[in-house]
C-alpha cells in the first residue's frame, strides 16, 4: 500500500531526513521507533504533503501511485489520515462542523463522538482548551469519520493520562480492525497503519507486523517490534543500531 523509496527531504535548505526505505503493506501496521529529533514527526509530514516539507529525492507509492506531487487534501481523498503529535487550535471552527464536512454523509458523526466521549466536545471550537487526552480524542473522533485506508498516527500515546490510554488505544484497535469481521471472500485483513511511538504503551492494545527504528534522519533497522522494543528498553538505540537488523 505504501512504499517509501530512497526518500530524502529538506526544510530550509537543511536535511531531515536521507535515503529512507520502508514499506507498509496493505492491511498490516508498522510502528516507527527513534530518539527524539531522528525525524519521525518530519516522515509523517512528508507523507500526508506538508508543504514545507520539500523532497529531493525518492518516491512515495500509495497503492502503486506516486504521491509527491499532491497537495495535503488530495492524499487525504485518496485514503490517507493523519493524527499529530500535537495539532492546532482552530478558533471559529466548531469540532461538530469539522466532523460533518469530513464524514461526506457517510458516517454518524454524533455516534462516532458518543463512543469516543465527544459529544459534549461538539460544539466547541476545535482542541481550543482540550487537555492532551481530549485532543487525542478529537483527532481519532476526526479520523472515524474520514475512514481513511491508511492511518498515519504521531505518538498517539503521548500527552494522554492512565485512564484515557485504554481509551485511545482501544479505539484504535477498533479504527485498525474494520473489516476483520465482514463476511466473504471479499473481506480485507483490516486497515493498515504507520504509527510512532516512544514508549510502545500503544502496543498494549494494538498487534504490530514490523518495527523500524529510524535515528539520523534514516531507517537503520527492522523487525519484530517487540523485540526492538525489547532492545531499546534494556539497550538504547545506540546499541539497537548497532546490529543494523533485529530478527
Amino acid at each position: 500500500m505504501l512504499e517509501i523509496e530512497d526518500l530524502t527531504v529538506e526544510v530550509n535548505g537543511k536535511t531531515l531526513l536521507h535515503d529512507v526505505n520502508l514499506e507498509v503493506k496493505k492491511g498490516y501496521i508498522n510502528v516507527l521507533f527513534g530518539p527524539n529529533g531522528a525525524g519521525k514527526s518530519a516522515l509523517m509530514r512528508t507523507i500526508m504533503g506538508f508543504s514545507e516539507y520539500r523532497v529531493v529525492k525518492g518516491r512515495i507509492l500509495f497503492n502503486g501511485e506516486d504521491i509527491i506531487g499532491l497537495s495535503v487534501d488530495e492524499r487525504a481523498r485518496l485514503g490517507l489520515g493523519i493524527m499529530m503529535q500535537r495539532p492546532p487550535d482552530m478558533s471559529g471552527i466548531k469540532l461538530r462542523d469539522l466532523v460533518k464536512v469530513l464524514s461526506k454523509g457517510q458516517r454518524d458523526p454524533e455516534v462516532l463522538a458518543e463512543n469516543l466521549d465527544m459529544k459534549r466536545f461538539l460544539d466547541r471550537d476545535v482542541n481550543v482548551g482540550f487537555s492532551g487526552g481530549e485532543i487525542k480524542r478529537s483527532e481519532l473522533l476526526q479520523l472515524a469519520v474520514q475512514n481513511p485506508n491508511l492511518y498515519l498516527l504521531d505518538e498517539p500515546e503521548s500527552g494522554v493520562d492512565l485512564v484515557s490510554i485504554e481509551q485511545v488505544g482501544m479505539t484504535i484497535k477498533g479504527l485498525l480492525e474494520e473489516g476483520l469481521n465482514c463476511p466473504g471472500e471479499s473481506c480485507e485483513k483490516g486497515k493498515s497503519a504507520l504509527i510512532i511511538t516512544h514508549t510502545g504503551q500503544i502496543l498494549d492494545y494494538i498487534k504490530a507486523d514490523r518495527g523500524y527504528i529510524l535515528c539520523n534522519g534514516t531507517i537503520m533497522c527492522s523487525g519484530n517490534p517487540l523485540k526492538m522494543l525489547e532492545e531499546i528498553k534494556s539497550r538504547g538505540y545506540e546499541e539497537c543500531i548497532k546490529c543494523r537488523l533485529i530478527k
